[in-house]
Parts: structure tokens; sequence; C-alpha cells
């Protein structure tokens, strides 16, 4: 079984940053693959950003590409989103995924999600 704890979440002015992580428990977490997803009042949610197990691949969303960085340590079992130059429209509850699969976890179908936490870009 796997379980995935997000922290990291909170308020900032847009143009800030956070860094959000992701601790993992399970035996496994060096082979699955890891992604972030987002969602936002009355939207669904969507696809942010994707990790390999190796930390050799990595996905975006696009409207994130070159501000978000997604990386991992398989030693802490733990990945990261560093999140910068924020905007209001990036405002979401924020979801850590894995699966043993990348395929999944980039389309949203992996078998575990965690509990979310909330950022706030205020303009």
């Amino acid at each position: 079984q796997v379980q995935l704890v997000e922290s990291g979440g909170g308020l900032v002015q847009a143009g800030g940053s956070l860094r959000l992580s992701c601790a993992v428990s399970g035996r496994t977490f060096s082979t699955y693959a890891m992604g972030w997803f987002r969602q936002a009042p009355g939207k669904e949610r969507e696809f942010v950003a994707a990790i390999s197990w190796s930390g050799d691949s990595t996905y975006y969303q696009h409207s994130v590409k070159g501000r978000f960085t997604i990386s991992r340590d398989n030693g802490a079992k733990t990945v990261h989103l560093q999140m910068n130059t924020l905007k209001p429209e990036d405002t979401a509850v924020y979801y850590c995924a894995a699966d043993s699969k990348m395929v999944a976890v980039v389309a949203g179908t992996n078998d575990y999600w965690g509990q979310g936490t909330q950022v706030t870009v205020s303009s």
C-alpha cells in the first residue's frame, strides 16, 4: 500500500514562490512514477507535472513549463514541486499522484492520490 501526504501549500502574492512536498510511504517508492495535479474551484482536476521513477524524465503542462520544477529524492521518499512566478490562475488544490506506470500518472489514471494541499495566489 502506498500513502501520499502533501505539504507546503499556502497563501502567496502573485510573482511569489512556493515549494510543495509529497511524502510517500511504501517500499516501492523508488520504482513509482510521481506527479502533481491541481483542481481549481468549479473546474476539473488537471495534470501539472510528472517525473519518472529515476528522475530522468519529466513532463509539464504547457502553462507551468518554465515556472514549475518537479523533482524527487528516492532516499527520502519525497517528491517536490517548486513553483515560481506564481499567478492567480495557479490557485487550486494540488494533489500528489503515484503509479508504477508513467503513462498512468500523466493520464490521471494512477492508482494513488494524496489528500491535497491548498495553494492560493493573490493578485
